[in-house]
Parts: structure tokens; C-alpha cells; sequence
């Protein structure tokens, strides 16, 4: 396995101690280790949000290209929003 020599401030450096310390990691490279792979899962999951916002983004300019628009108004589509998300 290859080698990387990291330099960390004193708060990250203080952050894998305590990690250390608590005993759920052997080494401050499994430590490493773990947060580069959650910052892979974030990217990924990042990623995965834009590419679902570009879709819906296409969606609504092929609707307004079609002529299909809605006769609601921002206003009432926010309160219809609000109230699904409120269960009523």
C-alpha cells in the first residue's frame, strides 16, 4: 500500500487522537482512511443530486417548450408544498 505523509492542523490532528483514543480505530490511517471514504460518498452522493436536478431542470424547460405550463401560481404550488410536507 502506498505511503502519503499528511500534514493536518492542530484541530484535525486533535480530532484523529480523539478518535484514537476512543478506541473504534487501530491507527490514524484507518482514521484517514474512513473520512476519505465518506467524503467519496458525499461526492458521489452530490453528484448524484445534480444530475437529479438537471433532469427536472430539462424536464420543465421540454414542458415549457411543449406549451405545458400550469395555472397555479408560485404562491398557491409553495402552500401546496408546505402542506403535503405538514401532512395535512
Amino acid at each position: 500500500m502506498p505511503t502519503m505523509n499528511v500534514s493536518l492542523p492542530a484541530e484535525m490532528a486533535a480530532f484523529v487522537e480523539a478518535e484514537l483514543a476512543s478506541g473504534d480505530y487501530a491507527s490514524a490511517s484507518e482514521v484517514v482512511r474512513d473520512a476519505l471514504r465518506l467524503l467519496r460518498r458525499e461526492r458521489a452522493a452530490e453528484q448524484e443530486r445534480l444530475a437529479i436536478l438537471r433532469r427536472e431542470i430539462q424536464r420543465g424547460v421540454d414542458d415549457a417548450d411543449a406549451g405545458r405550463f400550469s395555472s397555479e401560481s408560485i404562491k398557491d404550488i409553495a402552500a401546496r408544498v408546505i402542506a403535503d410536507r405538514s401532512g395535512r
